[in-house]
């Protein structure tokens, strides 16, 4: 983790838990295939996630409304496609 990076990103959301959250989950994205709103040649999605803090592109909503991760909403649909499908073996299959 690149502490220049940390400290930039510290200063438009000063509260540690809240960054911590907010990097994680987009690194996360980064990690899954999601593109990087900044140009940069680093490879650690990590270091690009605060980056994007840093430079005001990524900020943490606090609308008050829940929002389910992009990798959890992905999670569940791969899940009921498969649930989906061994059913339709199955009624095949009889």
């Amino acid at each position: 983790m690149n502490n220049e990076l940390l400290l930039k990103a510290r200063e438009k959301v000063p509260d540690a838990k809240t960054l911590i959250i907010l990097a994680s989950r987009r690194a996360r994205q980064l990690a899954t295939g999601a593109n990087p709103m900044v140009k940069t040649d680093n490879e650690n999605y990590l270091d690009i996630a605060l980056q994007e803090i840093g430079e005001g592109l990524l900020v943490p909503d606090f609308s008050g409304k829940p929002q389910e991760d992009d990798i959890i909403a992905q999670m569940n649909a791969a899940k009921n496609a498969a649930t989906a499908a061994a059913s339709s073996s199955r009624k095949k299959d009889n």
